[in-house]
């Protein structure tokens, strides 16, 4: 079974991180955040992976290769000159999907869901298309998912974190196992998603999607502070990452904090909460606390900064985003 990592999208909410690479780029614990997720389906025998990009695509392609370090075989799909959105991009690739049952990830979850009873489940459930769910335990903003007898029937909008119903609601997961008719719903060669496109129509057609609720760790890094408090909570019980190359003053504290390679600390310097980027320098006597820090210079690289973008300020070479968590 061939697998798809989705790759393409532009991570505006995790800017300045994505300023020069995009979010499945990012570096997770000294590892890229996608290469995670092409181990995860090596782990379960998926060994040939398509993976679509489109903004700052060679971040990426460096970040993968060819896939022989995380065990898996890849091709790229690279999206020219706009992106296709999830369904876009299977219409993208149908010649390389169209022959058997192929799986379609998210690049940018870190997850343990058992994939092979996923799997099993679709099989036997004879689905068009299985998406893979969770209960919404948290009540986060994820699209409802609405089930009945085990297949999707529909779609809501976010949770009322207020409501004080029996059952959480249904969020999709980013994975699901589809059959290569869900081709023939996909126009060719303009921008669709998958919902719209394929999920809707096909129920109105009475198809069945099947609802597989999974159990497990999973956890979606579209937010600096999502993604810092991911990293924390893999890490634990070590309160702090301190990448390759680093420089840090004996009299410097760092806590509960990321560090991307080459960072330099200063004496006396306090860091506490942050992500600190490639190459940043404190200064000494210098005190973060809930905060993105790259250098200022990076700033240059980008033509805007995206309008769902955290905003920050320049404190000398460093550009630094204030972090707001719940």
């Amino acid at each position: 079974m061939k697998a798809m990592i989705l790759a393409a999208g532009f991570g505006t909410r995790l800017f300045p991180l994505t300023i020069d690479r995009t979010k499945p780029a990012i570096p997770f614990l000294g590892k890229p955040l996608v290469g995670y997720v092409a181990e995860y389906l090596s782990g379960f025998g998926l060994k040939e992976i398509i993976v679509n990009v489109h903004h700052q695509p060679d971040s990426v392609v460096s970040a993968l290769g060819d896939g022989s370090k995380f065990g898996v075989r890849i091709e790229y799909s690279r999206e020219e000159p706009s992106i296709l959105g999830t369904a876009g991009a299977l219409d993208n690739v149908r010649a390389l999907l169209e022959s058997e049952t192929f799986l379609v990830i998210n690049g940018k979850i870190i997850t343990d869901i058992d994939l092979s009873l996923a799997i099993a489940h679709h099989r036997r459930t004879n689905a068009l298309a299985t998406m893979v769910l969770l209960p919404n335990l948290k009540k986060e903003r994820f699209t409802i998912v609405n089930c009945d007898d085990g297949r999707v029937v529909g779609f809501d909008g976010f949770p009322d974190p207020a409501s004080n119903g029996n059952e959480p609601p249904l969020m999709f997961t980013g994975i699901q196992i589809l059959e290569p008719a869900v081709l023939d719903y996909i126009p060719r060669g303009v921008y669709s998603d998958i919902v719209p496109a394929v999920y809707k129509p096909a129920i109105a057609d009475g198809k069945r999607i099947s609802a597989f609720v999974a159990a497990g760790r999973w956890y979606e890094l579209s937010t600096i502070e999502r993604y810092l408090e991911v990293s924390l909570a893999k890490l634990a019980p070590r309160s702090s990452f301190v990448g390759k190359g680093c420089t840090i003053a004996e009299t410097a504290e760092i806590e509960s904090s990321i560090l991307w390679d080459d960072v330099i600390v200063g004496d006396r310097s306090r860091i506490y909460r942050s992500v600190i980027a490639d190459g940043v320098n404190i200064p000494a006597r210098f005190v973060y606390r809930d905060v993105a820090i790259v250098r200022a210079e990076m700033l240059d690289r980008a033509a805007e900064v995206p309008l769902k973008a955290p905003k920050g300020y320049i404190d000398g070479e460093n550009y630094v985003v204030p972090l707001k968590f719940d």
